[in-house]
């Protein structure tokens, strides 16, 4: 198992096995508080999409008290949201989800920080993600944590995506590691 912390606030580890049930915990969690803020909510992931993930090491968590608190995706391709700009170098981030009880503890900042040394390990220049929608407040909270708000994209081939992505408008955001440098 691979580690990484980012040393002054949390402990990030790959999801492993076990943490499927507690994974789709989070999920559950995260589709209550889409309902609740009227976006539009995840579907039910299958399973075999996540435990892919783990045995792929795209799965992540972060650790409080020995049990994951939040976590996400990683993919390294994204073709069908990000059309030609999937070309670039990237990872893609998917799937946060946090324990309502350990909400607005900053750690999607925790996960850019990560992301920014996962990606640049990897010889990636850009941490993407997206979200569904004109989701105003998610939009403030990613841009608030330093990734830049490239605009709404309307999804047309959206054959393979999950359900809540079908001929969708998605936010896309993007972390330029290359431009963080100069």
């Amino acid at each position: 198992m691979i580690a990484t912390s980012v040393p002054w606030r949390v402990k990030i580890e790959q999801c492993d096995a076990g943490d499927v049930d507690a994974i789709f915990a989070l999920y559950e969690h995260a589709v209550r508080l889409q309902h609740e803020k009227g976006a539009t909510p995840w579907p039910v992931f299958d399973r075999g999409l996540v435990t892919t993930e783990i045995s792929e090491g795209r799965q992540w968590k972060i650790v409080v008290d020995g049990h994951p608190r939040c976590v996400w995706g990683v993919a390294y391709n994204d073709p069908l949201i990000w059309g030609e700009r999937d070309a670039d170098p990237a990872i893609y981030i998917h799937r946060i989800a946090t324990d309502p009880a350990y909400r607005g503890r900053g750690f999607v900042k925790d996960i850019v920080e990560w992301s920014r040394r996962f990606a640049a390990a990897r010889g990636r220049r850009y941490v993407r993600l997206d979200t569904v929608g004109n989701n105003t407040g998610l939009i403030s909270h990613y841009t608030r944590c330093g990734f830049a708000f490239l605009g709404l994209t309307r999804l047309e081939n959206t054959a393979g995506l999950p359900s809540h992505y079908h001929h969708a408008t998605v936010s896309l955001f993007e972390l330029d590691l290359g431009a963080s440098r100069s």
